[in-house]
């Protein structure tokens, strides 16, 4: 119940996850920021640290003990009480546990019959027999067989205290480790205790976010003559702005016309002044120069032929350019002018500002609509927040949160037994150990003392007391061997088949999953319910919800809406479904009707102005008079030359007065270039009137040649715009409003894509339920008992097993330190077994000694 509380948590987020979008793509992205996400303390790794070397040395024993897979067949059998109802079952079983069965009964062997032979062995030797005949016989080989004894013994001790060492290691590796896994479990109950106080605020962060998406959706609608009206006018400004352009520069071209008109009129009006003052003035020095030619000196015959020829060239005395003889501009200007006299400029700016007032002209006739739209938005949020209130958040918080608690204070209330349980355990483990200790005791004195005191040149009644007292040892450390072993085989039995078992049908297959696998079996848990996990939590059987699954997500700690399928549980859209507001809303904006019919991009004043101009008569100047002019230069000869030649001319006459006028008519001439003609060449005045009529004179002839053309291509751009508008605005509109709409839904769907996002991966991420089972199974039972309790037995274990030998060797070897109260006697020196019977000094003779109780062990009880 618990459980289902903790999921309506997630009713407010899912509300929109179900939503699927309307249209794709988004445009444009929006900032919801992160979801408030807390980071859990808990972590499920475990280092076992330096004794993991042991549990993966039994780990490896356990493999080779039992290397079959795990038994699903049979698990699953055995969970549905149909194991056993077919005979390959128990043949199945016992394949598999054949291992820990084998192991299991050579265990009880050891137990049963080392008691039993410690018995026979007690009684053997109370009877002076299996060794207990204090009577020790020489051999030649009696130091080898020592030596080995001796080293037996020792190797098999050092190997059983190995064992030991690895028995306590894992007793106090399992104490410190529960005492220690406190904090762990205060750590899980803490991350839980996150996941429900994070979960309401994560779910009213989501909720919270539809301001976001709901301020961007109004602030595009209080845009919506920027937005859409300047759509809208881009679609049309593709054939509007280059009509209005082209008029706009039909109206500079009209004022470029008047100024060269201007120009070519004021130009000439200079021209013609210089150089009609010039014709004058060459005209007279020609009449004066004639008159002088026709005096009587030049019919002499020495000036007859030079006045002819003076005579001749009179008539290059004259200008080239005669700027008096072009036509006028005056009727052009004038036509020029009465065009002029409306502003086609402002005519055609005012179609800019037509056309430019489209956004404000889609505001002012949507504002009914987006009132509307505006306060669709409002509803949706205030129902969002109510559906919000409805559910019990506040309450399932409580009783989850009393429900924590009370879990809570159970485990810190019975914690304390579990401490004083595993106390109890401890010292339990540690009295085992100490057997083995004991024993070990008394074969390491037996051995320091029977190696310490032996002296070999001392016959066996005569050893020392030393000596004698490690091999008491010894044979007390086969006593207690006899004792304790079979109780220490019983606790390695139990733990051996208990702990390999849960190792290899608990642990393995949790970590490789093969568990999750079993309990996701259909039927299994349940006969009824194909899936046991979907019908506790969703009350639906049917529904594939597995273990496997549910754990994986929660390790990769998603929501736990997605994990557990709760879209299957709660039906949101009969409370809230998105689909039916993004409708209205689309609804709505449908109905956004925008009229451009006032929009008028020339009026037929303006294009009647246009036209106008085409019939102003410019193309009716005579362009090649005015640049023939133009290029021409002042005068037909020059005058310098002409004034140099007639004065060279005359200096060929006699001299006299027809000489004199010449040469004065010379001068005349030359005064002329320098006052009139190189003005009119070089001065400002003049140069500019000339550079100013040739590029007017120009301008107007590239004018005139593309008039026609360019005033019907700039009426017919024109029209074809405002045609466009007329009749293409209404769909253009329809278009344009289709993409505004798609833009507004589309942050609904960006808002909607979000939450299921969030709500997949970050709200009420499960990633403490993993861990409390990855805690309980993994680390506490497999990592912190099951390890330890599998490593205990593996050392006491071999401990026992190496008591064998080291019973075997001990009793071997004490016949060699125990003082004997008889032995060998012999006849002839040379048989006897010693070295040097001089250095003997046994005190003793062969009579004394046949068959005869040594005196000096008359006092010693002592047998085995």
């Amino acid at each position: 119940m618990a459980v289902e509380l903790l999921l309506l948590l997630l009713l407010c987020g899912s509300t929109l996850s179900e939503v699927q979008p309307l249209h794709k793509p988004p445009p444009g992205t929006l900032d919801f920021g992160f979801v408030p996400v807390k980071t859990y303390d808990t972590n499920t790794y475990h280092e076992p640290g330096p004794i993991g070397i042991l549990f993966r040395l039994v780990h490896a024993f356990l493999y080779l003990v039992q290397p079959n897979s795990f038994p699903q067949d049979l698990i699953k059998k055995l969970a549905q009480q149909t194991f056993g109802n077919v005979q390959d079952d128990y043949q199945k079983a016992i394949y598999y546990e054949i291992g820990f069965i084998v192991s299991a009964a050579l265990g009880l062997l050891f137990v049963l019959l080392l008691p039993l032979v410690g018995l026979c062995f007690c009684m053997c030797r109370c009877c002076d027999n299996c060794g207990g005949e204090m009577h020790q016989r020489h051999k030649k080989n009696a130091d080898c067989r020592r030596g080995c004894f001796a080293t037996f013994l020792f190797v098999a001790s050092l190997i059983i205290s190995i064992g030991v060492l690895c028995a306590y290691a894992a007793n106090q590796h399992l104490t410190s480790q529960v005492r220690g896994a406190k904090n762990l479990v205060h750590s899980n109950f803490k991350d839980l205790r996150i996941f429900l106080n994070d979960t309401p605020g994560q779910i009213d962060y989501l909720v919270s976010q539809y301001n976001t998406t709901k301020n961007k959706a109004l602030s595009d609608l209080n845009n919506v003559g920027p937005l859409l009206g300047s759509r809208v006018q881009e679609r049309f400004a593709k054939e509007v702005r280059p009509a209005l352009d082209a008029a706009l520069m039909m109206a500079g071209a009209i004022r470029e016309t008047k100024e060269a008109l201007e120009n070519v009129s004021v130009s000439v009006e200079v021209l013609q002044e210089g150089t009609e003052r010039l014709h004058a003035n060459l005209t007279n020095v020609k009449i004066h120069l004639s008159n002088t030619l026709s005096d009587s000196a030049c019919s002499a015959a020495q000036a007859a032929s030079t006045c002819n020829i003076i005579r001749n060239s009179l008539n290059q005395l004259n200008i080239n350019a005669n700027f008096s003889g072009l036509p006028g501009v005056s009727t052009q200007l004038a036509k020029v002018n009465d065009v002029l006299k409306i502003d086609l400029s402002s005519l055609v700016q005012k179609g800019y500002a037509a056309f430019n007032d489209t956004p404000d002209l889609v505001l002012n006739q949507t504002r009914n609509i987006l009132s509307d739209i505006k306060n669709l938005l409002d509803l949706i949020g205030s129902n969002i927040t109510s559906f919000t209130k409805l559910l019990p958040v506040q309450k399932v918080l409580a009783d989850l949160t009393i429900y924590l608690t009370q879990s809570e204070a159970y485990v810190q209330d019975y914690f304390p037994v579990v401490e004083q349980y595993d106390f109890y355990r401890w010292l339990g483990c540690l009295t085992l150990c100490c057997m083995v200790i004991l024993i070990l005791v008394f074969y390491c004195l037996g051995l320091l003392c029977g190696t310490c005191g032996y002296d070999k040149h001392a016959s066996p009644t005569t050893r020392g007391c030393i000596s004698n007292t490690g091999g008491n040892f010894l044979m007390a450390g086969v006593g207690f061997s006899f004792l304790f072993s079979w109780v220490l085989m019983i606790i390695v039995v139990i733990t051996f088949v208990t702990g390999g078992n849960v190792e290899k049908l608990v642990c393995e297959p949790y970590e490789d999953r093969t568990l999750f696998k079993v309990l996701d079996t259909p039927y299994l848990l349940n006969q009824h319910w194909r899936s046991y996990l979907s019908a506790i939590v969703l009350k639906n059987p049917d529904i594939n919800l597995t273990f496997e699954k549910v754990y994986s997500d929660c390790k990769e700690n998603k929501g736990i809406y997605t994990t557990l399928h709760l879209e299957n549980l709660f039906n949101i859209n009969e409370f809230l479904n998105i689909s039916m507001y993004t409708e209205d809303v689309s609804l709505k904006i449908e109905h956004i009707n925008v009229n451009l019919s006032n929009i008028v991009l020339l009026d037929e004043i303006g294009k009647r102005n246009i036209l106008d101009f085409s019939s102003s008569g410019i193309d009716g100047i005579n362009f090649a008079a005015y640049l023939t002019e133009i290029n021409k230069s002042v005068t037909k000869v020059d005058l310098l030359s002409f004034a140099n030649d007639l004065e060279a001319r005359a200096d060929q006459l006699p001299k006299g007065a027809l000489e004199n006028a010449l040469k004065g008519h010379a001068n005349s001439i030359r005064m002329i270039h320098n006052q009139q003609v190189v003005p009119l060449e070089q001065a400002m005045k003049y140069v500019k009137a000339r550079s100013t009529l040739n590029q007017s004179i120009r301008l107007l002839q590239r004018t005139s040649s593309e008039f026609m053309i360019k005033v019907k291509n700039v009426i017919s751009a024109v029209d074809a715009a405002q045609l466009l508008i007329s009749n293409d605005a209404s769909l253009v509109i329809i278009q344009e409003t289709k993409k505004y709409m798609d833009m507004i839904i589309g942050y609904f769907e960006q808002y909607v894509e979000w939450v299921k996002e969030s709500i997949t991966m970050e709200v009420a991420a499960c990633k403490p339920i993993a861990n409390v089972i990855d805690t309980a199974v993994d680390i506490f039972l497999c990592s912190y008992v099951i390890d330890s309790v599998n490593t205990f037995w593996f050392g006491l274990g071999g401990c026992s097993i190496f008591l064998i030998p080291a019973i075997i060797c001990a009793v071997k070897l004490s016949k060699y330190y125990r003082r004997m109260d008889t032995e060998d006697v012999y006849d002839d020196v040379e048989t006897i077994p010693m070295k040097n019977m001089e250095n003997g000094n046994n005190g003793y003779h062969k009579e004394h000694l046949y068959g005869i109780h040594n005196p000096v062990m008359t006092s010693s009880v002592e047998q085995w």
